[in-house]
Protein backbone atom coordinates (compact mmCIF):
# COMPACT_ATOMS: atom_id res chain seq x y z
CA UNK A 1 0.00 0.00 0.00
CA UNK A 2 2.66 2.23 0.99
CA UNK A 3 4.62 1.46 -2.39
CA UNK A 4 2.12 2.44 -4.42
CA UNK A 5 1.91 6.13 -6.01
CA UNK A 6 -0.49 8.78 -4.48
CA UNK A 7 -3.28 9.86 -6.01
CA UNK A 8 -6.19 11.68 -5.09
CA UNK A 9 -9.15 10.44 -7.36
CA UNK A 10 -11.22 7.96 -5.95
CA UNK A 11 -11.23 5.30 -8.89
CA UNK A 12 -7.01 5.20 -8.24
CA UNK A 13 -7.09 4.84 -4.35
CA UNK A 14 -9.46 2.17 -5.21
CA UNK A 15 -7.27 0.48 -7.82
CA UNK A 16 -4.56 0.96 -4.97
CA UNK A 17 -6.44 -0.91 -2.61
CA UNK A 18 -7.41 -3.80 -4.79
CA UNK A 19 -3.98 -4.03 -5.92
CA UNK A 20 -2.43 -4.66 -1.70
CA UNK A 21 -5.05 -6.65 -1.27
CA UNK A 22 -3.89 -8.81 -4.05
CA UNK A 23 -0.43 -8.96 -2.78
CA UNK A 24 -1.63 -10.23 0.51
CA UNK A 25 -1.80 -14.25 0.70
CA UNK A 26 -5.32 -15.06 1.87
CA UNK A 27 -3.83 -17.62 4.06
CA UNK A 28 -1.90 -14.62 6.00
CA UNK A 29 -5.01 -12.73 5.88
CA UNK A 30 -7.00 -15.31 7.47
CA UNK A 31 -4.82 -16.23 10.17
CA UNK A 32 -4.44 -12.33 11.20
CA UNK A 33 -8.09 -12.38 11.34
CA UNK A 34 -8.24 -15.27 13.62
CA UNK A 35 -5.47 -13.88 16.13
CA UNK A 36 -7.26 -10.45 16.48
CA UNK A 37 -10.73 -11.84 17.25
CA UNK A 38 -8.76 -14.07 19.95
CA UNK A 39 -7.44 -11.12 21.33
CA UNK A 40 -10.86 -8.95 20.84
CA UNK A 41 -12.38 -12.34 22.54
CA UNK A 42 -9.97 -11.91 25.52
CA UNK A 43 -10.22 -8.13 26.27
CA UNK A 44 -14.36 -8.22 25.97
CA UNK A 45 -14.25 -10.99 29.08
CA UNK A 46 -11.96 -8.46 30.67
CA UNK A 47 -8.52 -9.69 30.52
CA UNK A 48 -5.75 -7.38 30.76
CA UNK A 49 -2.14 -7.85 28.68
CA UNK A 50 -1.16 -10.51 30.82
CA UNK A 51 -3.40 -12.65 31.20
CA UNK A 52 -4.39 -12.40 27.59
CA UNK A 53 -0.44 -13.78 27.36
CA UNK A 54 -1.09 -16.19 29.73
CA UNK A 55 -4.95 -17.85 27.89
CA UNK A 56 -3.67 -17.65 25.15
CA UNK A 57 -0.72 -20.17 26.18
CA UNK A 58 -3.24 -22.44 28.01
CA UNK A 59 -6.02 -22.27 25.35
CA UNK A 60 -4.24 -22.06 21.89
CA UNK A 61 -6.03 -25.09 20.44
CA UNK A 62 -9.26 -23.14 21.18
CA UNK A 63 -11.60 -21.02 19.22
CA UNK A 64 -13.13 -18.98 22.31
CA UNK A 65 -12.07 -18.39 25.48
CA UNK A 66 -13.92 -20.07 28.52
CA UNK A 67 -16.50 -17.19 30.75
CA UNK A 68 -14.41 -18.40 33.96
CA UNK A 69 -11.26 -17.82 32.70
CA UNK A 70 -10.35 -15.03 34.75
CA UNK A 71 -11.28 -17.27 37.86
CA UNK A 72 -8.78 -19.62 36.27
CA UNK A 73 -6.22 -16.85 36.19
CA UNK A 74 -6.57 -15.75 39.71
CA UNK A 75 -6.48 -19.75 40.92
CA UNK A 76 -3.50 -20.48 38.69
CA UNK A 77 -1.80 -16.90 39.78
CA UNK A 78 -2.72 -16.19 43.65
CA UNK A 79 -0.49 -13.08 43.86
CA UNK A 80 -1.31 -11.11 40.73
Amino acid sequence: YCLCPTFTKEDNLEQNVLQSLDAVPLKSMRKFATHSNHFMDAYRKGLNGQKVAWAGKKYHSHHVLLENILEEFDQAHPNT
